[in-house]
């Protein structure tokens, strides 16, 4: 009796142990099947590896831009869950996230390659990478259109890239071509070579090309060395499906491909309006929009105790004095404020005159205040409007740079002269904030000014026609002196920019 009891519990408890197992088993192939998306979707992260850099992501005004971001961005809203982006210092780190299963997938610009198939999963092909040839467009010298026309020719390439090897199959077998292959460069120090005639052409991405050509005045593109590449985000190989389903109904929606549109318009095709002038529609919008305007910029003046033509310049430079400007990364109004810039000024409404107006002195009251008082006049100004345009984190970086190659970071020439070298991987890729277009605050505050002598030229003659319907002469005393040195100051500074 004893033995068959012991036999039965035996029986019962290898049957239950069995039932246990089994359904231990169906959850853990339920799990393992459910469901990547799920997973993420229950998590509520969408975890994406990328690098700083210009096709990619960066801080804008402080603020985070670039085509892979704001891509990413709707990719994670599509999915319901937020962007956890991690911005890692190299591609070696950022492969390594990948296969480390630390992130869910790569997007930086990633050529999908037959080597990186191997190793990953391609998502859906969303442009297409081409070599191509730049070239110095001259007054009497045609644009190259063939490979016999680069006979006698220097070309600067990086070495080991996919553009040398674009470059090297395209003229096989052709002589007297010196290719250029430096070391210690970056892309574009060879646009700057070019540019400057130091070399006759160069080799690189024609999107890459598009974020760099309008600081480069007449660098064009003359042709396309070899067949496109094609570029995607890259996941790690997996059995599971779903997450790459949902990738791939993302890419087909409408809705995606015009954003990809318009983020490659925005990024990759930019003509920088820092270059733009006119001297007759300056007239007209100083008589058109500054004047219904000039009350809130007097009371900025009041509030802060900025010169009326600085704020003016400024906002002209920003707007062009237009209320309803938008930029195409989303900043708005006369001053053209950021969303975080909004906020820390307390401005609720940037398309409204007076508070754009109002806000945007006092946040750049706020920049130069933290610029350190060591610093003279008129440097000390020039540095806020620097900040003031690119973010007082990036001009720190500049700073910092300026005195690591042995200028000084207290002088506004010095740190002119570095600012760009922030567009520079060698230089950004050790810096704090990155990649930053290092041209524009250089530009933006030469512009700026220009348009303080300009302005007070134009308003001294709208108010010697009394056409000033607010009869204020607040910029000089009127005398015909000043009169004539403001005149003498426009043409030095300005004419030759005409």
């Amino acid at each position: 009796m004893i033995p068959t009891l012991k036999s039965n519990y035996l029986r019962e408890l290898l049957l239950t142990l069995l039932v246990l197992g089994l359904t231990f088993a169906v959850v853990l192939i339920s799990l393992n099947n459910a469901t990547q998306l799920k997973l993420i979707q229950n998590q509520g992260k969408l975890r994406v590896g990328s690098i700083n850099s210009p096709m990619t992501w960066y801080l804008l005004r402080g603020d985070p831009a670039g085509f892979e971001y704001e891509l990413s961005q709707a990719f994670a809203e599509y999915l319901g869950v937020e962007l956890d982006l991690t911005v890692n210092r190299d591609y070696n780190e950022l492969f390594g996230s990948l296969q480390g299963r630390s992130v869910h997938l790569l997007a930086a610009n990633l050529l999908a390659t037959d080597e990186r198939r191997l190793l990953f999963k391609a998502g859906p092909i969303y442009r297409e990478s081409n070599s191509v040839l730049i070239y110095r467009q001259r007054q009497g010298r045609p644009a190259p259109q063939t490979a016999d026309d680069l006979i006698d020719s220097r070309i600067g390439v990086l070495p080991g890239t996919s553009h040398e090897a674009s470059l090297r199959n395209y003229i096989s077998g052709l002589d007297s071509i010196d290719i250029v292959t430096p070391a210690d460069a970056d892309s574009i120090d060879l646009l700057r070579a070019v540019h400057e005639g130091e070399l006759d052409y160069t080799v690189t991405d024609t999107f890459f090309f598009g974020t760099q050509r309008s600081f480069f005045p007449g660098l064009q593109e003359a042709f396309a060395l070899g067949e496109p590449i094609a570029v995607s985000w890259l996941l790690p190989l997996q059995r599971d499906q779903s997450f790459i389903n949902a990738l791939n109904d993302f890419f087909a929606e409408p809705d995606t491909q015009a954003l990809i549109t318009e983020l490659e318009a925005r990024y990759f095709t930019q003509e920088n309006p820092l270059n733009f002038f006119d001297t007759v529609s300056f007239r007209s919008h100083l008589t058109e929009r500054f004047i219904p305007l000039k009350p809130y910029f007097s009371q900025a003046v009041e509030n802060t105790g900025f010169g009326l033509s600085l704020l003016a310049a400024i906002a002209y430079q920003e707007s062009h004095w237009n209320a309803d400007a938008v930029s195409p990364t989303g900043v708005r109004g006369v001053m053209m404020l950021t969303n975080a810039a909004a906020s820390e000024v307390n401005i609720e409404d940037r398309t409204d005159a007076e508070q754009s107006i109002l806000g945007g002195a006092q946040y750049l009251l706020n920049v130069k205040q933290r610029i350190p008082e060591r610093i003279p006049e008129p440097d000390h100004t020039w540095f806020a409007l620097a900040a003031y345009n690119i973010g007082y984190g990036h001009l720190e970086d500049a700073r910092r740079l300026t005195q690591q190659l042995g200028d000084d970071p207290d002088r506004w020439a010095d740190v002119r002269s570095h600012l760009p070298k922030l567009a520079q991987e060698r230089y950004y890729s050790q810096l704090r904030y990155g990649y930053a277009r290092g041209h524009e605050p250089v530009r933006y505050v030469d512009n700026i000014r220009r348009y303080i002598d300009v302005f007070e030229w134009e308003y001294q003659l709208l108010a010697r026609e009394s056409l000033d319907p607010l009869g204020e002469h607040e910029i000089t005393n009127n005398n015909p002196d000043d009169f004539r040195d403001i005149s003498e100051k426009v043409l030095r500074n300005f004419a030759p920019s005409l």
